[in-house]
């Protein structure tokens, strides 16, 4: 297991003068208004919960787009700032975003064209020529963001996610001869080729992906996929020895790097000293009573299977009337991309649906679903985690999903039961948990019935094992493989770096 503090002496011995460079479209903390005060929170999302420990232990650059209303009032005269705001350890550069960018870029071309089509969860794509004119600005005005930030010293760009196919080309274009080294993780799945081949900018982003001297992806399969796409599509040197593609001269390394999560600091947290005053009020919030918690924590996104784990919470319901007044499913649910017609249909989907079973279910005093909106504090976040018994991850499609190791890195008392979607990521590695197939309505019902009869003592030796897993898989181990690989590339290592 690599720990915080390994992570910082690796970087600092092996990094020497490069400067560190994070790039990604969302930023770790934001600033909003709450009652008339300037208030910072962390948004949701595997990339920050993830990234932000790491770049706290790097002590890096962290260049983003601006999403806080209140950002712009904090910031000083270069667009940065330091945080985490109450123990600064890396800077923050925001890079501004005006609404027509905002509108393409983001929720059009990244989130209405490319996540969908990464995505098997039978929503058409839509491509649209202004909005691929505003993605095409908007990378490069990220990439004039990095080098005023880099200027001529030599550097180590670490890209995350889909937002930014096209960053690796206009870097190594603006920079010296041999003065970046360029890494990018994809944090979705990449489709096969019979899907990706239908993207009109297909070259276009192959192009800008193969400048990276590095892609990283969750697992071999989204490797496989990615090479099989660049080997039907480009003119290419395919190296299935090393796993790298060839082109124009440029070699670039294809990897499978597994996210984790700060097992350490989440367990940690979860012994806090208030959590039982913490779990009393959430029980009365919640009305909670003496009922069982069952616990979904997601972005209202069409790919995180909301409905279907509603309606199996219905079916089970209907099969086992005895749970009444005894279980209670609360969903955690961050609004997302409303903006785009199909994330506003799924919103009022969940709400009807909600409404739908709890009238069918409910008692005088009791209802079987809560549906909470919003962003939670992280302290009662890792509190209800915790205090769920069982945990219910139902992605119709994910790269990882990181709810599933933050749930169990929570549950410092070695009980709980994680129900999974096989075709979530964190299935490959957490093989015990109770593994489902969401478009099984049945199946799917029957599995949380068989996690909420679990004996004990099977329940703890299945929670015991998914808690080895993440300690030794956490974010700090994939953080040092990933940066070992960036090392090869420049020293001509072929042994992996030990970490």
């Amino acid at each position: 297991m690599l720990i915080k503090e390994d992570l910082q002496g690796f970087v600092q011995e092996k990094l020497g003068d490069y400067l560190f460079v994070v790039v990604s479209n969302r930023q770790p903390y934001e600033h909003v208004y709450k009652k008339g005060k300037i208030e910072c929170q962390r948004p949701s999302g595997g990339v920050i919960t993830a990234l932000d420990p790491v770049m706290q232990a790097c002590h890096g650059l962290w260049i983003a787009a601006s999403s806080g209303e209140a950002d712009h009032r904090v910031t000083d005269r270069f667009n940065k700032i330091k945080v985490p705001v109450e123990d600064p350890s890396y800077t923050l550069k925001r890079v501004w975003l005006n609404k027509e960018e905002v509108e393409g870029y983001y929720y059009g071309y990244s989130n209405d064209a490319l996540w969908p089509l990464c995505h098997m969860a039978f929503q058409r794509p839509v491509f649209k020529q202004e909005d691929w004119q505003h993605y095409i600005n908007v990378n490069q005005k990220f990439a004039k963001a990095v080098m005023d930030e880099i200027g001529e010293a030599k550097a180590f760009i670490w890209i995350q996610d889909y937002h930014f196919c096209l960053l690796p080309k206009l870097l190594k274009e603006m920079a010296a001869s041999n003065q970046l080294i360029i890494a990018h993780f994809w944090h979705i799945p990449w489709p096969s080729y019979e899907a990706f081949r239908i993207c009109p900018q297909k070259n276009e982003i192959l192009e800008g992906m193969l400048s990276n001297d590095m892609i990283g992806f969750h697992t071999h399969y989204h490797c496989n996929n990615f090479i099989e796409v660049v080997d039907r599509q480009l003119e290419s040197k395919i190296d299935r020895e090393r796993f790298s593609v060839i082109r124009h001269d440029h070699e670039t390394l294809i990897r499978p790097y597994p996210i984790s999560v700060d097992f350490e600091e989440i367990n940690r947290k979860a012994r806090a000293d208030d959590f039982e005053k913490t779990k009393s009020d959430l029980i009365e919030e919640f009305h909670l009573g003496d009922c069982r918690l069952l616990l979904g924590v997601d972005r209202i996104d069409y790919t995180k299977g909301i409905p279907e784990r509603l309606l199996a919470i219905d079916r089970l319901l209907e099969k086992h009337p005895e749970l009444k007044e005894k279980i209670v499913f609360l969903q955690v649910g961050v609004l997302s991309r409303i903006h785009i017609t199909k994330y506003k249909a799924l919103n009022d989907e969940i709400n009807s649906l909600v409404e739908k079973i709890n009238w069918k279910h409910s008692t005088d005093d009791w209802s079987p679903v809560i549906f909470v909106r919003g962003n939670m504090p992280l302290s009662k976040l890792r509190v209800l985690y915790r205090m769920a018994q069982i945990c219910i991850v139902s992605s119709l499609h994910d790269g990882m999903n990181l709810v599933a190791k933050e749930f169990v890195s929570a549950h410092c008392d070695e009980d709980g039961a994680l129900v999974l979607s096989q075709f979530a990521g964190s299935a490959r590695e957490l093989t015990e948990a109770t593994l489902i197939n969401p478009y099984d309505r049945e199946q799917f019902s029957d599995s949380i019935y068989q996690a909420l009869t679990m004996p004990e003592e099977e329940r703890r030796k299945r929670m015991v094992k998914m808690r080895q897993v993440v300690h030794e898989n956490n974010i700090f181990r994939w953080a040092g493989k990933f940066i070992s690989g960036l090392l090869k590339i420049e020293f001509k290592e072929h042994d992996e770096v030990t970490v």
